[in-house]
Parts: C-alpha cells; structure tokens; sequence
C-alpha cells in the first residue's frame, strides 16, 4: 500500500501550495508499516515539499505495538510525536469495544512512550456501557500518572455492523443516558482544567506548547491533503475531496493514473455552517469580525439574531466580538451550534 501513497504523492503533488506544517499517519494500522518505510516517506515529503522548521511528524500506535526497540526506530525514522489508542484502562470497556490491548499493556505502553517521546497523545473513551463516574474518575487518574501532554476524549459512538451495534440492538448492552455522559464529559474538563490543560477544542486538551498542530489546522478551516483509501483533502477555500474506500478500486486508479475521488464544492452557505460548527468548537470561539469579513452583513444579522435565544439561558456569551460557549454547556456545542446554522 505505501508503493500506492507515494505514487498518488506524486500525481497530486501540484496540489501541495504551501509548507507543510504537519504530517499524520493515522487511519486503519499506520504502525503495521515498517520503520524503513515510514524513514522513506518522511525523507521523500521533505525532500520533494516545503516543510516548515521542526515539521510535526505524528503516527498513531496501539498500545500492543509498543516496545523500546519499535519506539527507538520510530524516533530515528523521523517520528517526532505519538497518538496512543488506550482507550480505557478497564479490561470490561477493552473487550466490548474489541480492542487487542489490556490493561496492562496499556499501561506499560504509557510507561515506555513517556521514555522516548515528550510529545505524544493518548485516546479515551467515556460514555461506556455500565460505567459510572467513579470508573471514568479512575480512567483519568490513571491517564494522567504518566502526565501525557496530550489527552482526546471522546463520547462512545456505535457504529452500524460492528459487535457492539449488535449487542445494544438485541438490548445486551445498555447505554448510559445522555445525563451521564455529560456529566462524565464535565468531569474531565474539570479534572483536565485543573492539571493545566487547555481545552482548545471539545475533544482535544492540551498542556501549552503542545496542542497538535494537525488538529488546530483542521479546526482552523486551513488545507489538508489526504493520501491512501478514504483519505479525505481540503483546498482550505470551498472544495473538498476523498478518495474511494475500496482498496482494489483505489489501486487500479493509482495504476491508471487517474484516481477515483469524489469532489464537494461547498457554497457560501455550506462554508458558514461549517466555520459556526468549527469554531464553537474551539476555545476562541466565532469570530464576529471573521463573519463579517468573509460572509458579509446579512450573515452577521442573521447570526446575532439566532444567538439572541442562546443567550437567555446562557448558553452562550460575548467576549468582545467573539461569541463563545459557556463552560456549563459545552457538552451542548454541537446542537446549539446547528441552532446557529442557515438552513
């Protein structure tokens, strides 16, 4: 498959404007690729592209991948920042979302990342099946041990056809009502807050120096360039594009040459929803001068009228001329969010 990336690499490199500030190997297995290759690739990108100075260089790794000799070649290959799948450090949460590791493992994994990395991330889950706050209380302690620079958290999502879709459909297992989830969610801002991490977008926290540059330019609406099935790309103006997911589909257009993806332009009103749905999301919030500037006066009387109602029961707040969420409902961003939105 990495013979396919670096030709698509190629046929679209003319897409590539601008220097590179991020570079994230993520989506199904990337730690199933060989430390060579991934020393290859990396050497390619910035031989071929623009980088900018200390170019962050992400992999994402499960923690039953982890041992001293893999992190000590990911780290010569150019590897300069991990995103950990733990998930929970409960076996219960383990076994019903399918995942290979265990506890311990996820714990030794902490352990040896911490030893060769200081940039690196970890993945939780909260919102599981029978979990009460005093299990999500511990998930926490235990993420933070290893004092993680890094922390996403995210509500459990199910996903049609999985085992787990399975189980809740036949009422094996069931979910926890959104009050608690939210609670949970709180909790962890809470918690996160005080150990000095900064909420810069719902999911994401971040000790200061050390958000992920991936995630912010995402969230920031800046281009991305996906690469391999499924990849998603942005020009970072309206046009959106990802590739086939079929593997066999994928490889015959790479052979040919001509890659079959498909394109979204987005309209005015499309690129508003999606800056309001964005930037609630983050801890700067919506721009009022942003609106104004690249959506025009009727957009800025259409905004401040829909937020008049989230207002009342103070959901949301002005700070300057930035609209922001308040800590309280953040758990409520992105309904009050599609509330903002022009339909």
């Amino acid at each position: 498959m990495m013979d396919l990336i670096e030709e698509e690499l190629h046929m679209r490199a003319s897409e590539l404007k601008s220097p590179l500030e991020s570079i994230y190997f993520g989506g199904g297995s990337p730690s199933l690729i060989s430390t060579e290759r991934l020393q290859n690739f990396i050497a390619r990108v910035k031989n071929q592209f623009d980088t900018v100075k200390g170019v962050e260089i992400t992999l994402e790794v499960n923690p039953d991948d982890v041992n001293e000799e893999y992190l000590q070649r990911l780290k010569a290959a150019g590897i300069n920042r991990l995103s950990l799948g733990i998930q929970s450090f409960f076996e219960k949460d383990l076994l019903l979302m399918h995942r290979a590791h265990n506890k311990v493992q996820a714990e030794d994994a902490l352990r040896e990342v911490r030893k060769y990395f200081d940039n690196f991330s970890l993945d939780l889950i909260y919102g599981m099946p029978y979990s009460s706050m005093e299990n999500w209380q511990d998930n926490l302690i235990q993420a933070l041990r290893s004092e993680p620079p890094h922390i996403s958290a995210y509500a459990l999502t199910i996903e049609n056809k999985t085992a787990l879709h399975h189980l809740v459909k036949e009422n094996k297992v069931k979910l926890l009502p959104d009050e608690a989830v939210n609670d949970q969610y709180n909790l962890l801002v809470d918690q996160l807050e005080q150990k000095a991490y900064v909420n810069y977008e719902f999911s994401n926290f971040g000790k200061p120096g050390f958000f992920s540059v991936n995630n912010q330019n995402y969230w920031n609406g800046k281009p991305y360039f996906g690469l391999g099935p499924s990849a998603h790309s942005f020009d970072g103006v309206a046009e959106r594009s990802w590739n086939v997911s079929n593997n066999h589909l994928y490889t015959i257009g790479v052979h040919k040459k001509k890659l079959d993806r498909i394109i979204e332009r987005l309209n005015t009103k499309d690129r508003y929803n999606e800056y309001i749905m964005t930037s609630l999301r983050k801890k700067e919030g919506i721009s009022l001068a942003h609106v104004a500037n690249v959506f025009g006066k009727t957009y800025v009387a259409y905004l401040e009228e829909q937020t008049a109602r989230h207002l009342s029961p103070r959901n949301l707040f002005w700070d300057g001329d930035h609209l922001k969420i308040r800590k309280e409902a953040k758990f409520l961003t992105d309904g009050i969010a599609a509330d903002l939105f022009i339909i």
